[in-house]
């Protein structure tokens, strides 16, 4: 197997993935109809359950062909009953999309806000459940990665639960790297895209949820006919298949991605992301490079980093630099500060931030970029 030229990408996903992971796409031609393709998907749906440790016998996995962002508009779109609303709790950029969501399709919510540079305040979010008794869904990020704050998603799940509510949880750039237990996290229903932490490639994503909710779900309005997650569920139980084509390469990346996933060992690879991110705490600390969030709130995966104040600073070109060489950064998402991200997912290690802190070093002194 001849090696690809290998990019370290400190963007938040896609993620640095294996030369196997990659040439795993590369199999004989096949219709996604047949036995042997559907016997594939059974058993990667099976899989996807043990990342996060849902009982099979309460929780089922459902695919879908298109970016993370699909997740969020299934899942709000299909799971909130006639006559009720959700609640979003809403600190950052991503918590902000599931509001979007609910605008474009008309559904009664609450957007929550807190501050961005913050964990929401639990005993808000208890305040507007017991005076909002309609609410039949909460909602919230477990990782903003705009910021890279980690929700207490625990504790928000069981407010929800307490107050006869499910609770809804984007993991897209959490689940497969920071540890996921649905039962004891008090999640229903969680999702994520496989080019996050799985480290496969984009295409191909998935909602691990309560199979007697998306059951129940049947009979709520149906309000999008690609993004309905009964109907792809019930589809799945009846064929083995995608109710529509499938995205047939990138489920082989995935297949191969998830033997890894397990080969690697759920501790050692939260283990490995979390020794990648104090690396880049550690570089930023010697450069003289400030971060924008408390660490006592961030992930471990994704640190948002103030831009430098010299009147030479040009992120895009300091970004090009850094991108001939072989490293990938990216911008921030953060309305009132200018920051760029350092994401510790895909398969990188220490010894990869430290060759990426060569080269800024080298970009800041090529354009004259002076530290405090």
């Amino acid at each position: 197997m001849e090696s690809i030229k290998r990019n370290v990408l400190l963007n938040p996903g896609p993620a640095t993935t294996t030369d196997t992971v990659k040439y795993a796409q590369v199999v004989p031609d096949i219709c996604p109809r047949e036995k042997e393709f559907a016997g594939l998907m059974k058993g990667l749906r099976a899989d996807l359950l043990k990342i996060v440790h849902a009982p099979a016998d309460l929780y089922t996995s459902v695919l879908f062909c298109g970016s993370g962002t699909i997740n969020i508009d299934v899942c709000i779109n299909s799971l909130l009953p006639e006559g009720k609303r959700i609640l979003i709790v809403n600190n950052g950029a991503y918590n902000a999309r599931a509001v979007e969501v609910c605008q474009m399709y008309h559904l009664p919510h609450i957007d929550l806000r807190f501050d961005v540079f913050k964990q929401p305040d639990l005993g808000i979010v208890e305040q507007t459940l017991r005076e909002n008794p309609d609410v039949a869904v909460v909602y919230c990020c477990h990782h903003e990665t705009g910021t890279g704050i980690l929700n207490p998603i625990r504790e928000i799940g069981a407010l929800a639960h307490q107050y006869g509510a499910v609770f809804v949880s984007d993991t897209t750039s959490s689940l497969g790297m920071i540890p996921l237990d649905v039962v004891k996290d008090n999640v229903d229903f969680c999702m994520a895209s496989a080019q996050k932490g799985l480290m496969a490639m984009s295409g191909l994503s998935f909602i691990i949820g309560k199979t007697n909710i998306i059951k129940a779900s049947k009979n709520y309005p149906t309000r999008s006919y690609y993004c309905n997650l009964f109907m792809q569920y019930d589809y799945f139980e009846k064929t083995g298949e995608m109710h529509f084509t499938p995205p047939v390469q990138t489920i082989y990346a995935t297949v191969q991605a998830l033997k890894e996933y397990f080969e690697e060992g759920e501790q050692a690879k939260f283990a490995r992301h979390r020794a990648v991110y104090e690396a880049i705490h550690e570089g930023l600390e010697k450069i003289g490079l400030e971060t924008a969030v408390d660490r006592k709130m961030e992930s471990g995966l994704v640190v948002s980093v103030k831009y430098p104040d010299d009147p030479n600073w040009d992120f895009k070109k300091v970004h090009d630099y850094c991108y001939e060489r072989g490293f990938t950064i990216y911008p921030g998402k953060i309305s009132t500060t200018d920051t760029f991200r350092l994401c510790a997912l895909g398969k990188i290690y220490p010894q990869d931030i430290e060759d990426f802190f060569v080269v800024l070093k080298e970009a800041m002194s090529h354009y004259g970029i002076k530290l405090k």
